[in-house]
């Protein structure tokens, strides 16, 4: 699996403030997909899709709190 990170423009992050970042992509074509944002303010949002079709969703914030968070919508774009 060889990862894309692609840009992002401000939007919440999960510490409330209004963060750019970036988003890493990586699939493994057989139905393993990780969609992860690294906010520059240090927050990090996660979605990892196994191969059994479970999702697993988290969110950590720039102080390092684990928070509970819903996904926003363009999270998968």
């Amino acid at each position: 699996m060889s990862g894309t990170k692609i840009p992002f423009d401000p939007e919440t992050a999960p510490c409330g403030r209004s963060a750019g970042g970036q988003r890493l992509v990586d699939d493994d074509g057989y139905g393993m997909v990780i969609r992860d944002q690294f906010f520059d303010c240090g927050c990090r949002r996660i979605r990892h899709e196994y191969h059994d079709g479970s999702i697993h969703l988290s969110a950590v914030r720039c102080d390092g709190k684990r928070v509970k968070d819903l996904l926003q919508p363009d999270h998968g774009s």
